[in-house]
This record gives C-alpha cells, sequence and structure tokens, in this order.
C-alpha cells in the first residue's frame, strides 16, 4: 500500500467509525426505559411501600409507575409527593409515570374546563417527578352512548393541553371493554383515538388487558402506527375457568418478545412497564425479579 492508498484507506475507516459511533449513540438513545407497575406487588405497597420499594430497588429495578395516589390527601401510598420521591430516589429509582383516573370530578362540562382537583393532582404528579399521568379507566357513564363518549374527549385534549403547558403528557390506558363495546357501530377504542389529538393525549397500550375483549397488540400497532408511546409489558395463560390471568413474561400465550419489538419499531413506545396481576406458583416479587431478567435477556 502506497502513502495515498494509505491515507485514504485510514480517511474511510475514521468515516465509517463516525458513522457507527453515530448510529451506535442514536440507537441508545432510542432505547426504551422500563419499568414496573407497582399494581403488581399492590399487597406489597398497601402493607409496607418502604420495604417494598428498597426490594425492588435491590432487584434491579430503576424506575416504577404507581397505581395509589389518594387525591383528598395528595399523597403516595401515605406519602408526600416529595417524601415518595425521596424514598424512591434513596433506593436508585424515579417514577416518571402513575395511573390516576381522569373523570367527571375533574372536568366541569359546564364551563369545559378542568377543576382544581385535577389541577392539583397535575401538580403532585409533577413534584414527585412524573413525566406521565395515565387515566387507567373510562367510568361506564361516560361510555352509554357514541356522543357522550365523543364529547369527553375533548375533555381527554383539553386535560393533555394542561398537562403539556406543565411539562407532562397525558395518556389512556385501555382495559378489555374498549375493544368488546362498540357505539354505533364503532369500537370505543376507536372512537377514543379518531377523537383525541396525538400530540396532546398518548396512549398507554396493555397488550394482555385487551385480550378477553378481542383486542389484538399486533393490530392495533398496524393500525395506529406511532400512537403508543407506552406499553404495559404483558403475558397472559389460560386460567382453567373459561378466561386467562397475567403470567411471567415467556410463560404465556402472547408473543410478549414480539410485540415489544414492533411496539418500538412502529408504535412509537419509548417506555416499557412490567405489569403482572396474577402469580401462578411465585411471589409478587420472584415474579418481578423474573420478568426483569427476561426483559434484560430480550436486551431492555
Amino acid at each position: 500500500m502506497n502513502r495515498r492508498e494509505f491515507i485514504q484507506n485510514s480517511g474511510l475507516s475514521l468515516m465509517l467509525a463516525g458513522d457507527l459511533s453515530s448510529d451506535l449513540l442514536a440507537a441508545m438513545k432510542k432505547k426504551p426505559l422500563v419499568s414496573l407497575q407497582l399494581y403488581s406487588v399492590r399487597a406489597e405497597m398497601k402493607k409496607d411501600p418502604k420495604g417494598t420499594i428498597e426490594a425492588l430497588g435491590k432487584i434491579g429495578f430503576k424506575d416504577c409507575e404507581h397505581a395509589g395516589y389518594d387525591g383528598a390527601k395528595r399523597q403516595f401510598y401515605g406519602y408526600t409527593p416529595l417524601d415518595f420521591k425521596k424514598l424512591l430516589s434513596d433506593n436508585g429509582m424515579t417514577m416518571q409515570s402513575g395511573h390516576t383516573q381522569f373523570g367527571k370530578t375533574h372536568w366541569d362540562a359546564a364551563t369545559k374546563s378542568l377543576t382544581d382537583l385535577w389541577k392539583t393532582t397535575v401538580e403532585d404528579a409533577a413534584t414527585v417527578g412524573q413525566k406521565y399521568i395515565i387515566s387507567p379507566w373510562l367510568d361506564v357513564s361516560l361510555r352509554k352512548n357514541f356522543d357522550d363518549l365523543k364529547g369527553f374527549m375533548d375533555a381527554f385534549n383539553v386535560s393533555g393541553a394542561y398537562c403539556k403547558s406543565k411539562g407532562l403528557k397525558y395518556g389512556y390506558h385501555n382495559h378489555d371493554f374498549e375493544f368488546s363495546l362498540k357505539l354505533t357501530s364503532k369500537r370505543v377504542y376507536d372512537i377514543i383515538l379518531e377523537n383525541t389529538d396525538p400530540n396532546l393525549v398518548v396512549q398507554q397500550l396493555d397488550i394482555g388487558n385487551m385480550y378477553g375483549g378481542g383486542g389484538r397488540a399486533e393490530e392495533l400497532l398496524a393500525q395506529y402506527p406511532g400512537r403508543f408511546e407506552l406499553m404495559h409489558v404483558k403475558n397472559e395463560i389460560d386460567n382453567g375457568k373459561g378466561g386467562h390471568e397475567s403470567c411471567v413474561l415467556d410463560k404465556g400465550f402472547l408473543d410478549t418478545q414480539g410485540i415489544v419489538k414492533t411496539g418500538i419499531k412502529s408504535g412509537g413506545t419509548k417506555y416499557l412497564i412490567i405489569e403482572q396481576e396474577s402469580y401462578q406458583n411465585l411471589t409478587p416479587l420472584e415474579s418481578m425479579a423474573a420478568d426483569l431478567a427476561l426483559m434484560k435477556k430480550w436486551g431492555y
């Protein structure tokens, strides 16, 4: 190799190395956050929230999503927002998302404005360190007919705009009725997604809840690409009673690993939240350890 060839090849190598570094950095930035929904350890959190958070930190969790905010007392599992944030921090954890139902007590239909109760809820979510505030349920009274449900989606959009102004994102979490229930021949879930602004209302896709109602995660990810910023990562097994229940992530009939990959690739998924409500022959904490180990094995 002469001097000119050496310089050219060296330059090419440096360019390729630079491109590779850029690709690796981009891949690292896109790697989703892995968390767990504290409803998975609900009995433990009710009995001993401090000890449970300590145990989760030792297992290796760096983040969690709550299901235990008391709006009247403005507390998370009996702690003030700042005190709960400190408990998490002391154990190497954050809480970037939380479940708080948005309903009629949070929306003044006459004035089409948010109530003070919702505003303080958003304030506390920001104080504890949340980036997302997710409504995990839609009251039955709000889904009796098409017009009422479509009208309440205006409240979702207003909540989304308000949360955005406070540095958070507002979102909705599905169960099963959104797929089994139709209003004027349209599924509830389609009504929700078609009447909410994607820039104001994110979706948290629960890949297990929907199954009993006829929803299929793969189909939704294809139907609404880019809409599912958060995902509840689950697997399901037959419960022997004509239904199903959640289980360790590699034990059920869902292609959980494949769904997660699709969510990241085309669903816009940035936040993977493990949830398991049934445990078969394991304890809840043992289940969480097994689930996290699988997520790490899968590369997350």
